[in-house]
């Protein structure tokens, strides 16, 4: 399964100065457009892998805010944050983009997803740092290394791009995953989960 959500309005770009040199122009818009096209993506995944209950419920507080959410000047606390489904029904396993410290702490606290959740991105952007988008597939690596990806099991892969882009894919393991014989992580894998500074 994979969605594709592209913003075309220029956030991430590679243009030329006054010198002939090109380099990457970023908008002040980025945050706005990022949070947009992730929660445009994660509403378009829900209803393919979210249980009926978790997709009930979205539905429920939606039409609740709706009908409700304009009186008393939608003030109330209920009325202010909308459901998140609980994606931890849906996946056992998460590799989002490592981008930095900041990006992961906000995803974790917005998805509710916990520190094992998200540990695979945390150990991949302490030891490879910001690798763009292909951070994933370090992620992946790193859960094959660590065996614990089960036969059944389903993975999350979440990622960015310039344009703006987010993008999922959602696999099935067919197999339990054992050890690789070749994988970024061997030479390494018993050192971690790595202490990180706060």
């Amino acid at each position: 399964l994979i969605i594709n959500i592209c913003y075309t309005n220029r956030c991430v770009y590679q243009e030329e100065d006054e010198q002939k040199l090109k380099g990457l122009k970023i908008s002040k818009d980025l945050i706005e457009i990022g949070g947009d096209a992730l929660k445009t993506n994660i509403t378009t995944l829900g209803p393919l892998v979210l249980p009926f209950s978790e997709q009930l419920l979205f539905f429920a507080t939606l039409v609740w805010r709706h009908l409700f959410g304009s009186k008393n000047g939608g003030n109330s606390p209920s009325m202010k944050k909308p459901y998140i489904p609980d994606y931890k029904l849906a996946f056992e396993h998460f590799c989002v983009h490592a981008a930095s410290k900041t990006i992961l702490d906000e995803l974790q606290r917005n998805l509710e997803l916990s520190d094992k959740n998200i540990e695979a991105s945390r150990m991949t952007l302490h030891r490879f740092g910001n690798t763009s988008s292909s951070s994933i597939w370090y992620e992946l690596a790193y859960m094959e290394a660590k065996e614990s990806v089960r036969r059944g099991d389903r993975v999350w892969q979440l990622a960015f791009g310039s344009g703006f882009k987010c993008n999922s894919v959602v696999w099935r393991a067919m197999r339990r995953v054992t050890k690789p014989s070749r994988n970024p992580w061997l030479d390494c894998i018993n050192r971690y989960p790595a202490p990180l500074n706060n």
